[in-house]
């Protein structure tokens, strides 16, 4: 006879698992589909998802950035908050859709990633991350749930960027922006992003697309978060305020046209449009 028997004070408690959390949805996993809220029981306001978030890979390793502004039925919520957070030494990961359910899920991954970690001896592949994260998420397709994160790593193949949904969606790529002022930072990213940039001109180019974002989109602003993961971990750039950058620009437009000097033309730009241009190496 075991000891609890003997002094009765077997624990009660349920076995710790994934879906023993107090939200609506984990009540509602053994239906099928799956549902959030019901008829009688609806979710206490509509859930608005606005931000912009982006990542790219260069020769220098992988570069990931986001504003800081969370909003909530057309309203700023948070004017700091972290949409770009580190999963372990190596890998980060920014954030779009909802704030809890995105920090809750990065949360279970860290720990997830810790415990093979502890146990394996080594660090899980951002591919391998990608994956499990995928695998946890399925479950609650068709749900409420929302989770859009790029996750951003090195590991022994080099750099590498996974975007994973809620939805199902699992895609690798060198290159992704992500939210509702993605349309804009992409205007930026698809002319400036080279393979051959170095650190200072990729946190150059993924400043000025998210600063292009934050002017046009409502839903996306304050600060810019930036971070840069190599072979050695990842490094933080210190977070900067884009209302500077605002006024910085209104005060050159307002500047008459005499202080602005017209650009000098030379050969190049001299040629005529029927000629061919040549192709760049």
């Amino acid at each position: 006879m075991a000891l609890e028997d003997v002094c009765k004070s077997r624990s009660r408690a349920k076995p710790a698992s994934l879906l023993d959390f107090d939200v609506p949805v984990a009540e509602c996993l053994q239906e099928n589909p799956p549902r959030s809220g019901t008829p009688q029981n609806p979710l206490p306001f509509e859930m608005s998802h606005g931000t912009t978030t982006l990542a790219f890979t260069f020769q220098g390793g992988v570069l990931a950035a986001g504003d800081t502004r969370s909003s909530c039925s057309g309203r700023v919520s948070c004017p700091d908050a972290e949409k770009v957070k580190p999963i372990h030494s190596h890998l980060v990961a920014t954030s779009s859709g909802t704030s809890a359910d995105c920090t809750l899920w990065k949360r279970i991954l860290a720990r997830e990633l810790r415990l093979y970690q502890l146990r394996h001896g080594r660090r899980v592949s951002t591919g391998g991350a990608a994956k499990l994260l995928w695998h946890m998420l399925l479950p609650f397709k068709g749900t409420k749930l929302c989770v859009a994160t790029t996750l951003c790593g090195w590991d022994e193949s080099g750099p590498a960027i996974f975007y994973v949904h809620s939805d199902g969606r699992r895609l690798r790529g060198t290159l992704f922006s992500v939210g509702s002022g993605s349309p804009y930072a992409y205007a930026v990213l698809d002319q400036a992003v080279e393979s051959g940039m170095t650190a200072e001109e990729a946190t150059r180019v993924a400043r000025e697309a998210v600063y292009r974002a934050t002017h046009r989109d409502a839903y996306s602003g304050n600060c810019v978060d930036i971070y840069l993961v190599t072979s050695t971990g990842w490094t933080r750039r210190e977070r900067e305020d884009l209302k500077e950058e605002y006024y910085r620009e209104r005060k050159n437009l307002a500047r008459p046209r005499s202080a602005h000097p017209k650009p000098a033309l030379n050969e190049t730009s001299m040629i005529e449009w029927s000629q061919p241009h040549p192709s760049k190496t």
